[in-house]
Formats: C-alpha cells, sequence, structure tokens
C-alpha cells in the first residue's frame, strides 16, 4: 500500500512539474493545510465518541451492550468463550457508531480470540464479513468529514449510509454462512477424513500383500 502511495504522489508531481511547475509549491502548501484542518476536524469527532466509550466502560454499559448483543454474537459466531464476545461486541458497537480507528484494537483482539474457537474458519470469515461491510446506524466520522469541508446538511446521510450497510451486511452474512456453515464445514472435514482413512487402508492392505 505504501508503494502504491509513493508511485501516485511521484507520478502526479512529476506531471504537475511537467505541465505547470510554478504551481507545485502552492498547491502541496495547500493541500497540506486542507489535511491538517481535516485531521483536526476528525480528531474533535473521534476525541468525543472514544471518550463516550471510555465512560460507557467504566460504567459498565459496554458489559450490558455485549450481554444485549450476546444471542446474536453467540449465533454468528458458533462461541460461548465471554472475553472473545466483549470484545466482537465493542468492535461492532464502535463500528455502529461510525467509529472504524476505535473499531480496530477490538477488532485486532476478537480476530485473534475467534482464531482459536472450535469454529475458527467460520467465525473468522463471519467477523471479516461484518468489519467489511461495516452496518453503521450513525457514521460519526463521515458526518463530522461533511461538516469540515462545509456540507450545509452534513447529517443527510445517515438514513441512506443506514440503509445501504444494512443491505450489505445481510447479503455478507447469508453469503457467509451459506458457503462456510459449520454443518457443511463439518461434513467436509469428516468426507476427507473417510477418504485419508480409505486410502490409508488400501496401503496398507497392498504393502501387507
Amino acid at each position: 500500500m505504501n508503494a502504491i502511495f509513493l508511485s501516485l504522489f511521484l507520478g502526479a508531481t512529476a506531471i504537475l512539474l511537467f505541465v505547470n511547475p510554478p504551481l507545485f509549491l502552492p498547491t502541496v502548501l495547500e493541500a497540506a493545510g486542507d489535511s491538517a484542518t481535516l485531521c483536526v476536524a476528525l480528531l474533535a469527532s473521534y476525541a468525543v465518541w472514544m471518550g463516550l466509550m471510555e465512560v460507557w466502560k467504566a460504567c459498565g454499559i459496554t458489559r450490558g451492550i455485549a450481554k444485549l448483543l450476546r444471542p446474536v454474537c453467540k449465533r454468528l459466531f458458533r462461541t460461548d468463550d465471554e472475553q472473545t464476545l466483549q470484545a466482537v461486541s465493542a468492535n461492532l458497537s464502535c463500528n455502529f457508531l461510525g467509529l472504524g480507528g476505535a473499531a480496530t484494537p477490538y477488532g485486532i483482539e476478537g480476530a485473534r480470540l475467534l482464531d482459536q474457537s472450535p469454529q475458527a474458519e467460520y467465525a473468522s470469515c463471519m467477523f471479516f464479513a461484518l468489519n467489511a461491510t461495516s452496518l453503521q446506524l450513525l457514521p460519526t466520522s463521515v458526518v463530522g468529514l461533511r461538516a469540515s469541508l462545509g456540507s450545509g446538511a452534513p447529517a443527510d446521510i445517515i438514513l441512506p449510509t443506514m440503509l445501504c450497510t444494512a443491505f450489505s451486511t445481510v447479503v455478507a452474512c447469508f453469503f457467509t454462512w451459506l458457503f462456510l456453515s459449520p454443518k457443511k464445514s463439518c461434513a467436509a472435514g469428516a468426507c476427507s477424513g473417510r477418504k485419508k482413512q480409505a486410502v490409508f487402508s488400501n496401503k496398507s492392505a497392498a504393502g501387507t500383500r
């Protein structure tokens, strides 16, 4: 990814220096100023919501959300581990609020714990699908971005975002369940085990002869 961004920057720089050299420095400085303004605006939004998440954690609301999402997560990920369910629930809660950066540490922990679960392949793929589609009830990062750029109605995207992400999440969960269902995985494992046992028996019989 770093190589891609570096090649894009070098290519754009070469083109701009060839087409209009005097415009290069003002463009770079203006882009740097816009980047700093955007970072400050997003920093304020993240500070508010991440501080609120810490308050929720101290008050036990995070544990309450984990308990509320426990039946759904239990069915989705096929696990009963309390620590795993808490990490996954915190990750999903941050994604619901549009805080992708805050969701990352919980996502890493949840992925590590799910990788140790009995249905590791299915659970990890389902977790990846949920994070890729990312159901968002309140896209705070995008709302903050639109507000920093002077949008007259930055919150107008809440309903369309909610509908689009809900649809994509349902589709992703359905296809993950369809192609990587634990029952199908167990059946495939049993079939492969029987095939290996049959091959081993044939080889043993051949060796005896």
